[in-house]
């Protein structure tokens, strides 16, 4: 994800002029303002609910230079919130289904895409191209990690969370002496305190008025206008209508953070990640070796969505959709159709089905992911 940082432009083409004069008419923005939205760049680390609505307005606001980074496919239960992917994206990974959403509202816009998760590896090298962070990850180990890679570069962050009708916006790290996350939370939450990834539900406004307050953000902070919420947090409560600013102090001692690697295992999230050593993965050729040895020993569940299912499915299998894995009847069916079988999981690509093995390993069902899914099985299957 490079791009050339030196390319100034200094002009508006006649399509731009067209499309932003609303935005040219404002005392706050006009054509000088415009050009800096142009000319910046900003890096959206996830593509979910929160970066659904953050990459449509950065889209429609004319920044020059939108990075994407997100390595997670579309599914059916994503549509309630995350707007910018729509039905007929389902199963295809989500940066693709985001630039293709992006250039459609705005063809002057750059995108850089990422297929990745951020790890301690990366990051640094990954957000050190960007003017401006926005954090729309749905983690907390990620979020720390974010958040002190951008210390460590000196990179401004959008930070914004939801939960339920909930959600927070604010700004790290804007000048030498703003708060981070860690002025905000020193230690990151445990596992018993914050409910997973699946447990955690979400309100689809909630996501998309906090994206859209951390669009907000980034904008002032280009424009160098308004108050932006460095050194504050802004919290909002939809079901009531309340809401409230908290202010935060900047400690010296959570500013420290002069290498990642010293924080590996904190930044580790596993109610939240994708990834997990403890996934036992099958490649397609030896999956392919089984099947046809003894199809009748095997289980296969399918977890893509109905619609790809009734598209292309291997002979056998049975569609249960990643989201319906956690359901007791899927379960108890699971249980009593894999006696003296074993259960293999398949999707697109392999991704939705290490998620699927993982998610059954928590009820003590053993399954085998199929490491590059129906695609790479279906060319040798037969």
């Amino acid at each position: 994800m490079t791009f050339s940082k030196d390319i100034k432009f200094n002009f508006l083409s006649a399509d731009e002029q067209e499309r932003y004069q609303k935005h040219l008419i404002l005392k706050e923005i006009g054509n000088e303002g415009q050009l800096k939205l142009k000319n910046s760049s900003v890096l959206c680390i996830g593509a979910g609910g929160l970066g659904s609505s953050v990459l449509i307005y950065l889209a429609a606001a004319g920044i020059g230079k939108i990075g994407i980074v997100d390595n997670d496919h579309v599914e059916k239960s994503n549509l309630q919130r995350q707007i910018i992917h729509e039905t007929n994206e389902i199963g295809n990974l989500k940066i693709d289904s985001a630039k293709k959403r992006i250039k459609c509202i705005n063809p002057n816009i750059e995108v850089f895409t990422l297929d990745t998760r951020i790890t301690a590896k990366n990051v640094l090298e990954i957000i050190q191209e960007f003017d401006i962070i926005c954090d729309c990850s749905d983690n907390f180990g990620t979020r720390y990690l974010i958040n002190d890679a951008c210390l460590i570069l000196n990179k401004p962050l959008v930070f914004g969370s939801v939960q339920g009708f909930e959600g927070q916006v604010s700004v790290f790290n804007l000048y030498k002496n703003s708060p981070n996350l860690r002025d905000l939370l020193p230690e990151s939450p445990t596992k018993n305190t914050v409910p997973s990834c699946a447990e955690n539900g979400v309100v689809g406004i909630t996501t998309g008025l906090i994206g859209i307050f951390q669009v907000n953000e980034i904008i002032k902070i280009i424009l160098k206008k308004g108050e932006t919420l460095d050194g504050q947090i802004l919290v909002f409560d939809l079901l009531n209508m309340n809401m409230k600013k908290l202010y935060l102090e900047s400690e010296s001692a959570n500013k420290q953070i002069k290498n990642l690697s010293q924080f590996v295992e904190f930044y580790r999230d596993d109610n939240c990640s994708e990834k997990s050593n403890e996934i036992n993965k099958i490649n397609a050729n030896d999956f392919n070796s089984l099947y046809k040895a003894n199809p009748n020993k095997i289980l296969l569940i399918d977890v893509r969505e109905y619609e790809e299912f009734s598209t292309s499915a291997i002979e056998g299998s049975i569609s249960i959709p990643l989201s319906h894995l956690n359901q007791e009847s899927d379960l108890e069916f699971i249980l009593n159709e894999s006696l003296n079988k074993e259960i293999f999981t398949i999707c697109k690509s392999g991704k939705r089905s290490e998620k699927a093995s993982k998610i059954l390993s928590k009820f003590k069902i053993q399954s085998r992911s199929i490491d590059g899914g129906i695609e790479k099985v279906k060319k040798n299957i037969m």
